[in-house]
């Protein structure tokens, strides 16, 4: 046991990233875990938070073992692992069904979590993508690549823990990663927590709105 909850592990994370502060960066979380994390990140570098919104699409027979993921944007981004889903059996109507309803999902909690609100502006700025933990990496990747779309000067990929095969991988998609953990055998993120609880919406939305004093919005 690493965490005794998401915001100890945001605490620890935070620690690790304290020379960041001085490029006012923007921090970016996933709903709905990576939100306390992110929080916790946030209040310490006094900087804005945000999110950036993922869908898992979950394999027909195990829907917490991801086969894609979606990240939200104008255009979402698509990542599928082709070489992972190839002997799955998987067919191109439950794919698309499957990518269909995570979209709405998508859609559902931008409008839940943010309303109207825009995105913050990252271009040009430093940005710290936050989770509570990575698994297989599929959600990441897609976060990953979706920001880059946005033109950040630099991204920093930051996790309370994550498989040392996985982050590997990852590495290729940031500029920096930042980890207080990476087990050689992961297994599930939730057992390095204490307390690993679901997030509700109400909750991502209460953290988001104390936030919203933490730092300023533009450089």
């Amino acid at each position: 046991m690493l965490f005794l909850d998401r915001h100890d592990a945001g605490k620890q994370l935070a620690e690790r990233l304290r020379a960041l502060k001085d490029e006012n960066p923007v921090v970016l979380a996933l709903p709905r875990g990576g939100v306390s994390v992110g929080f916790e990140v946030a209040r310490v570098l006094a900087a804005p938070l945000d999110l950036v919104v993922v869908g898992k699409i979950g394999a027909p027979f195990e829907a917490e073992l991801a086969i894609g993921a979606i990240a939200d944007g104008a255009d979402p981004e698509l990542v599928t692992d082709p070489l992972f889903t190839a002997g799955l059996d998987i067919s191109p109507v439950y794919f698309e069904e499957s990518k269909a309803a995570v979209l709405r999902e998508i859609e559902r909690r931008r409008q839940v979590y943010l309303g109207n609100r825009p995105p913050l502006e990252v271009a040009g700025r430093t940005v710290i993508i936050v989770d509570d933990g990575i698994a297989t990496g599929a959600t990441m990747l897609a976060a990953l690549r979706a920001t880059r779309r946005r033109r950040p000067a630099r991204i920093v990929l930051a996790v309370p823990v994550a498989s040392k095969a996985t982050l590997k991988r990852l590495r290729e998609e940031a500029d920096q990663t930042v980890c207080v953990a990476t087990p050689r055998n992961l297994g599930s993120v939730g057992k390095f927590y204490q307390r690993f609880p679901q997030l509700q919406d109400t909750e991502v939305t209460e953290l988001l709105d104390k936030a919203r004093n933490f730092g300023p919005c533009a450089p």
